[in-house]
């Protein structure tokens, strides 16, 4: 429901005032001639700034009448009342009362109204409120135009007068008299008004929020508070939800300091409900506010106040359940109390304890807590592993399936943890080592093994048709998956004996069970150790997919077929394990179990995916698949045509197979591939023609669309490489390009992007022949552009337009100021994602690379951008390791354009255009080496701009490098790094500027 915030012109304002001064007359006609006669004011009669009488706030704080009024062309007048023990006897009793306005022309006053009016004036407010209950009931109508309806009226009630919306929703959520359907709606429009998940459109909330007037700031947050009290669960949890959102916004502005002390005062004494409420509501606020935001003394009080609620001395469920989820939140807080012994004992006391509760949904959350610890303090559980292991082991063989999966879910967390350590570290520690490894899963190895594989035999009977099923089976073998990656050979013997005693029982759960576990364990233990069972158990595996009986072993034996190829399949292996005497028997048994139900069709194609990417280094002509080729190709043809192939993503699968067969084959099944491009091109025009009735129908076919469309991608790709399929292949372009760019038409953002991105390959493949499509094809270059809202398919076109400089080369230049013009406005956006942003300035070096020296009309738009972007990337401190990924994505992107610009005018006369940018270039440049958190891809491209500098402008570079700061050390540090892709660069770099300055 969160609209933009539209402003008004000035007549709206006009009319929207002087409704106001026809208000009495309209909706008061129900009065008595004797009331009538009492004239409403004109005007506000006294603003609060200029009063000196002492009003009924004053003399008594509970007895306050606030009516919102929001002039509201389709709602009428529509009004929000909070009464705190209010009657008409006290209101009669006193000479005036408060009439709270928010007008167009002003943002809040305060106006005293004679107490004559007191009864028109509730009288209106309750059916206004009624109004507005209304309206969000038929939001939530059955009849469409009934609900397009209201939901107009409400985005018309928030663009036209914001803190009256805001306050009237805050006022349905808190008035325990209001329907459970209204209040939860509007709740859940309020929260909207606060928060996306669009970045740039939640930094408008964000400020749209802060800019509201400090009163009706202030009553909303009062509301809020107040809906905690009350005795409706949705309405005191969509409470905790928004005043978490307010939370997040406020606190770290340090608005609302008192909130804390406010929650945690109700957490003593009081019904159980407002108690549950409120610590739902620290949980809320931990999860959306950073650690630093809050005090340490209140982070302090925060978990004591959690803690004791998950106690086992508290009595009440709800309130305990509450407590143990606001832990699982608040634990990135308790960075220092777990640093402390005794409270981290405390802590762990706690949470272990509430492992043991009778309710199954607090055993749950205590789990996931565990869960959480051991991926924030792995470091801090070697006192606790012991305890954690029995009560995670007697929670897998016991407990119920939700409380059983966290338990597993434990051991997988903690593999996770000992994966990263040991891939950073190589397994070297010291007593220096910023995070140790205890070796917890090594350890628990003999115990930990046995228990998980007893989990394997808890399949249930439908899990393979449902796509979304998870459950302890599934959860314990990609456990031990994750153990085999964490302790490698150790795992096999305590495995074996499992599957030699079930592969073969006539129960399918016992062979459904080994089988899974021995694909479980094909990652991580060394080849050596894994070649000899693999070489007996591929022709029993093949055997079992051709006969078992059960669809379920078929399916995990095609998964584990799909295993070993992915893992024990290199064609460079001196110990292969498919060979010429095994070759024959593997095809057969993946082309045939293509005919087989959908689950299991899948997998094999999946099995022989992992098979031809097997042979992708082949250096050879031919390969062992090239007498197979053409039978591969129908089968899978054949399965896209299935009727059953949306089923258990059947035809998606076949596709990416058969695209991976394609870009794995070798020279000499080059003519199969060209035969096939007009049966993939015929498919695709036949999608234009089909009949599509409903919206599932038009998503099947725009699906369909894309998997074409990427399907052609690879054949051009394929083809297009080698010079004696190209010209063959190009006699298809025409008929190519007028497809894709039929595909436009259609709505689909994945069929977009396939189409944008095979465009870009034939452009590569076709060169400066690719001319001829430009006119037709630039206007949806630029459409593609223009999406921001499908920021992926305006990434992948900002990828295309660098394609087509390289194809056209000066022949784009005609097309360059459009195209530049639109970049530009897309890194000037708030509204564009940020990951486009770095292929945007990329692409600056693309078509710097392209047009040359004519790219000087744009210097003096390009350059500040780049120098501005380049000053932000700089420094990283304190940032999280996605931002400081996403900077080091960007800092490449500045970097390419700077290397394409000095690039493409190299050679030319205009190249003193550079030398007032060259400065700031090299400091750029001196700030990244002093940095020092530059990734190795950042590295290589720096080094590359520095030798790019001294290459183009030569001796006038020189003087430049020589007075850098760091440049000496950088070439030094990068000619001695293991990276031979920097190294190389390196090497080029200093040639190059060993010339500028002999110069």
């Amino acid at each position: 429901m969160a609209s933009s915030l539209k402003e008004r012109s000035l007549q709206q304002r006009k009319d929207s005032y002087s409704t106001k001064h026809k208000f009495y007359e309209k909706e008061c006609a129900w009065l008595d001639d004797e009331q009538q006669r009492d004239e409403p004011p004109d005007g506000p009669s006294l603003r609060l700034e200029d009063s000196t009488k002492k009003t009924p706030c004053e003399e008594e704080a509970n007895f306050i009448l606030f009516i919102v009024v929001s002039w509201h062309y389709d709602i009428g007048v529509s009004a929000c009342v909070s009464l705190s023990r209010v009657s008409a006897r006290v209101l009669q009793s006193h000479e005036s009362f408060f009439f709270f306005v928010c007008s167009p022309d002003s943002d809040s006053s305060l106006t005293i109204v004679p107490s004559q009016l007191a009864p028109m004036i509730i009288a209106l407010a309750v059916q206004m409120a009624m109004e507005v209950t209304q309206i969000l009931l038929n939001a939530q109508a059955v009849d469409s135009s009934v609900r397009n309806h209201a939901e107009e009226n409400l985005k018309q009630f928030q663009e036209q007068n914001l803190p009256s919306f805001l306050l009237s929703l805050a006022g349905e959520l808190a008035n325990d008299e209001k329907p459970a359907e209204s209040r939860k709606l509007a709740g859940l429009i309020l929260k909207n008004a606060l928060d996306a998940k669009e970045h740039n459109r939640k930094l408008e909330l964000v400020q749209r929020w802060l800019s509201l007037d400090q009163t009706v700031k202030a009553h909303v947050k009062a509301c809020l508070l107040k809906t905690l009290t009350s005795p409706a669960l949705e309405a005191r949890s969509t409470a905790s939800q928004v005043i978490a959102k307010v939370a997040s916004i406020e606190l770290p502005h340090k608005q609302w300091p008192e909130l804390i002390e406010a929650l945690l005062s109700n957490t003593h004494q009081l019904p159980a409900h407002t108690r549950q409420a409120t610590l739902e509501t620290l949980g809320y606020i931990c999860e959306e506010v950073s650690p630093d935001v809050i005090e340490q003394a209140q982070v302090n009080k925060i978990l004591t106040a959690v803690v004791q609620g998950m106690n086992a001395s508290e009595s009440n469920n709800d309130v305990r359940l509450a407590a143990t989820r606001a832990l699982y939140n608040a634990l990135g807080f308790a960075q220092a109390n777990f640093s402390n012994d005794m409270e981290r004992d405390y802590i762990m006391r706690v949470v272990c304890e509430a492992t043991l509760s009778p309710e199954l949904r607090i055993r749950q959350a205590a789990f996931e807590c565990l869960v959480a610890i051991s991926s924030t303090y792995y470091e801090r559980l070697a006192p606790y592993i012991q305890d954690i292991f029995n009560i995670t082991a007697k929670a897998i063989k016991e407990d119920e399936e939700p409380v059983a999966l966290q338990a597993v879910e434990f051991w997988s967390s903690i593999c996770d943890e000992e994966i990263d350590i040991l891939e950073e570290y190589g397994g070297e520690f010291s007593g220096d080592s910023d995070v140790p490894c205890f070796y917890f899963v090594k350890q628990a190895l003999p115990a930990l093994v046995p228990l998980l594989l007893e989990t394997l035999l808890k399949q249930e009977e439908d899990q393979d048709q449902d796509e979304g099923a998870w459950n302890i089976a599934m959860a314990g073998g990609t456990c031990l998956g994750l153990v085999a990656r964490t302790v490698g050979d150790d795992v096999v013997p305590l495995v074996m004996p499992f599957i030699e005693e079930n592969i073969a029982k006539p129960d399918w759960r016992q062979r459904e069970a080994a089988t899974y576990a021995f694909g479980s364990i094909l990652e991580g233990p060394s080849p050596d150790k894994l070649m000899p069972l693999v070489n007996v158990a591929l022709t029993f595996m093949l055997n079992a997919l051709m006969n078992d009986p059960n669809n379920h072993v078929k399916d995990t034996t095609a998964w584990t077929l799909g295993r070993i190829f992915e893992f024990m399949h290199v064609s460079i292996s001196e110990t292969p394990i498919i060979t010429q005497a095994n070759c024959q028997q593997i095809m057969t048994v993946l082309l045939q179990s293509m005919n087989d139900v959908p689950n299991v069709a899948e997998k094999a194609c999946g099995a022989l995916y992992f098979l031809a990417q097997g042979y992708e280094d082949v250096e050879q002509s031919s390969s062992p698949l090239t007498p197979f080729f053409q039978d591969i190709i129908q089968a899978l043809l054949n399965v896209t045509h299935r009727a059953d192939s949306g089923e258990s993503r059947l035809r998606t699968a076949a596709y990416e197979t058969l695209n991976e067969v394609v870009r794995c084959s070798t020279d000499d099944t080059a003519p199969i591939v060209l035969q096939l491009v007009p049966v993939i091109i015929r498919e695709l025009d036949q999608t234009f023609t089909a009949q599509c009735n409903s919206s599932e129908e038009r998503e099947k076919r725009n699906e369909l669309q894309g998997l074409l469309c990427g399907c052609l991608q690879v054949m051009i790709q394929k083809l297009g490489s080698s010079e004696p399929t190209k010209s063959n292949f190009l006699h298809h372009a025409d008929q190519m390009m007028t497809l894709f760019l039929r595909v436009f038409g259609s709505k689909s953002a994945t069929a977009h992007e396939e189409a944008m991105l095979a465009i870009g390959a034939l452009a590569y493949c076709a060169g400066t022949d690719f001319a001829k499509y430009m006119q037709e094809f630039y206007k949806y270059l630029e459409m593609g552009l223009q999406d921001f809202e499908d920021y992926q398919v305006c990434a992948i076109t900002v990828g295309v337009v660098g394609d087509i400089c390289r194809a056209l080369e000066g022949g784009i230049l005609p097309y360059c100021d459009g195209i530049m013009t639109q970049l530009l406005k897309n890194l000037s956006s708030n509204q564009l994602h940020r990951s486009v942003k770095p292929p945007i300035f990329s692409c600056f070096g693309d078509i710097a690379l392209a047009i040359g020296e004519n790219f000087e009309k744009y210097l003096v738009y390009s350059m500040p951008m780049l120098q501005g972007a380049a000053e932000l990337s700089v420094n990283t401190s304190g940032a999280d390791d996605d931002m400081i990924e996403y900077t080091n994505t960007l800092r490449n992107g500045i970097l390419e354009a700077y290397s394409g610009i000095f690039q493409g005018f190299k050679g030319s006369a205009k190249i003193q255009l550079l030398m007032p940018f060259a400065p700031h270039v090299l400091q750029f440049l001196d700030s990244l080496f002093m940095e020092k958190d530059m990734d190795d891809v950042v590295t290589k491209t720096a080094i590359g701009v520095l030798g790019d500098l001294a290459d183009t402008l030569g001796s006038n570079a020189g003087i430049l490098i020589q007075q850098s700061l760091s440049s000496k050390d950088f070439l030094n540090e990068c000619l001695t790094s293991d990276d031979h892709l920097i190294k190389e660069s390196a090497e080029w770099a200093k040639l190059a500027i060993s010339r500028a300055i002999s110069f």
